[in-house]
């Protein structure tokens, strides 16, 4: 006869019932099924599970978006991070898929079931979901029409923590001026109005301020909407583009250069020496000698380590001047962060994810996603668990597939061997495949030890099959096949995964909308609940 337990709360009704459910093992299941490995090991995730506690409310949040990171990239990079440990790969970790909450995210746009990188970051950081390739706006926007602007702004999370009184920092490996960053400080109705430069005349004449001029001119902006507010500027800025913040005069170029005119705007503005009359205490830090040269006593600090996007992890080395890593960045900021007692904001993107995915590389998408790992761990080692909520997430997907019936521990990035075998297992065609592909894109390069993915770019496009019988798959420059030729391959519109750890986490769970992110971070710090100098001033 079974034993009932009844129904009740807390966990101390649960942990009961686990351990009387632990006591009947040894009469239900048997010997060698209690003993395998599987089972006890599960057994203590589930013991882990019972125990969690976490608070309400956090003196930090640190939001993390792997952009294009969704669910088969966290597969495959978890894989490979335990192949090159030595290991099979599938039983390992990402350091973030060991945080006690998950939830599954719909990413979807007002306007598109695929969405694009500036709709859902203003869903993530504003609370509300917008279109397609506007920034900080309402779905009541038109993108390009300068004039639907105004009345139509959004506050963000990264803005109400600056009302508060907390340090607040924004940290992407692509430029800082790109949707995903952008979108927690600018309002605008184009993604692409990066600088002046890329704006049309009539929007420019209507007074629409560029993305890098609103990054520079943050502090004043906020202070202008929320009339009797006095803040004081993100504390940190770490990240690429810097063309955007140069006019296009050679005699502003920086040292390390890499066009014979670096800066884009055609307005004779420089944005940096703007920042730096803003605020002449700050640093700012072009390269990797600066920035390990960064004490705790600077504040704020403006990093603008690249032209463009700062290089792939794998391509580091191969940077003029030498770029900081996605980790140290992270670290750095937290440092510098945690001199406010009040507590921080933190949003850390990794966006070269998404761009190896679009030209097609899954190794140096796999391999950023490691990295992404690497710098959650090292901002949940620099923080109190108990006082900071730390959210790993993706703005989207990939068309990005995990196929084929490869044995178990065969290399992730390599050709399919089936179970018993030791030669590639062959297509239709007589052909062998890879593990990993995409549905389309630019399709199949092989260049080798080639460690920037955009060099495929220079190719015409290859789609379809190709005989991969004598080509080493495993190498940083090897592109996957794909099935329908594009210039570019394409964002997913699956849902992507959300991790949690910490005051607050235990809002993550179940299948939600993009914007109820907003509200996890709010409810964690208090933030719509504090009290304002006044109402939005549009």
């Amino acid at each position: 006869m079974k034993t009932r337990i009844p129904l009740a709360s807390g966990m101390s009704a649960l942990a009961t019932a686990l351990t009387l459910s632990t006591q009947a093992y040894a009469q239900a299941v048997p010997e060698a099924q209690a003993n395998s490995p599987w089972f006890t090991d599960a057994q203590a995730v589930q013991s882990q599970r019972l125990q969690r506690q976490t608070g309400d409310t956090a003196k930090n949040v640190i939001l993390f978006v792997g952009d294009g990171m969704g669910v088969s990239t966290l597969t495959a990079a978890r894989i490979l991070a335990g192949q090159r440990d030595g290991k099979p790969g599938e039983e390992g970790y990402l350091s973030f898929e060991r945080f006690p909450y998950t939830s599954l995210v719909k990413t979807y746009n007002v306007d598109a079931q695929t969405p694009d990188s500036a709709g859902t970051m203003t869903a993530m950081i504003s609370g509300i979901k917008t279109d397609v390739g506007v920034i900080g706006v309402d779905e009541d926007i038109v993108r390009g029409d300068c004039s639907s602007v105004a009345g139509n702004e959004v506050v963000t999370a990264l803005e109400l923590a600056e009302l508060k009184g907390l340090s607040t920092g924004i940290i992407s490996t692509a430029r800082i001026t790109h949707a995903t960053p952008a979108a927690t400080y600018a309002k605008s109705a184009d993604r692409n109005w990066e600088d002046v430069s890329d704006m049309p005349e009539a929007a420019i004449d209507a007074g629409c301020e560029d993305i890098a001029s609103q990054l520079i001119n943050f502090e004043a902006n906020l202070e202008a909407r929320f009339p009797g507010a006095d803040v004081d500027g993100m504390e940190v800025v770490f990240g690429g583009g810097r063309r955007h913040f140069l006019p296009n005069d050679a005699a502003a170029n920086s040292v390390d250069a890499a066009s014979e005119v670096e800066g884009d705007r055609s307005d004779e503005r420089n944005l940096v020496v703007e920042w730096q009359a803003q605020y002449p205490e700050g640093r700012y830090v072009i390269d990797q000698a600066e920035f390990d040269a960064l004490d705790n006593s600077a504040s704020p600090v403006l990093g603008l380590f690249n032209e463009s996007h700062m290089q792939y992890e794998a391509d580091r080395g191969n940077d003029i001047a030498g770029e900081p890593s996605l980790s140290q960045m992270t670290g750095k900021a937290i440092e510098l962060l945690q001199q406010n007692d009040k507590g921080f904001f933190l949003t850390v993107e990794s966006g070269r994810i998404d761009h190896a995915h679009h030209a097609g590389n899954a190794y140096n998408a796999l391999n950023d996603t490691i990295e992404l790992s690497n710098a959650v761990q090292a901002a949940y080692a620099a923080t109190d668990p108990s006082e900071t909520l730390i959210m790993v997430t993706a703005d989207h997907g990939h068309v990005f597939t995990i196929a084929g019936y490869p044995k178990r521990g065969n290399p992730i990035l390599g050709k399919v061997v089936a179970v018993g075998d030791t030669e590639p297992s062959l297509a239709g065609d007589g052909f062998p495949y890879t593990t990993l592909g995409y549905s389309n894109g630019p399709g199949f390069r092989n260049l080798g030890a080639e460690t920037d993915a955009d060099a495929g770019y220079d190719l015409d496009v290859a789609a379809g099959r190709q005989d991969l019988s004598v080509v080493d798959t495993q190498t940083p420059g090897f592109h996957q096949e794909t099935l329908i030729p594009l210039g570019s391959e394409t964002h997913a519109g699956e849902d992507v995964a959300l991790h949690a750890s910490g005051p607050g986490a235990y809002r993550v769970n179940g299948v939600i909308e993009q914007n109820l992110i907003f509200h996890v971070i709010d409810q964690a710090l208090e933030l719509t609940t504090q009290s304002f100098p006044a109402s939005v001033s549009n």
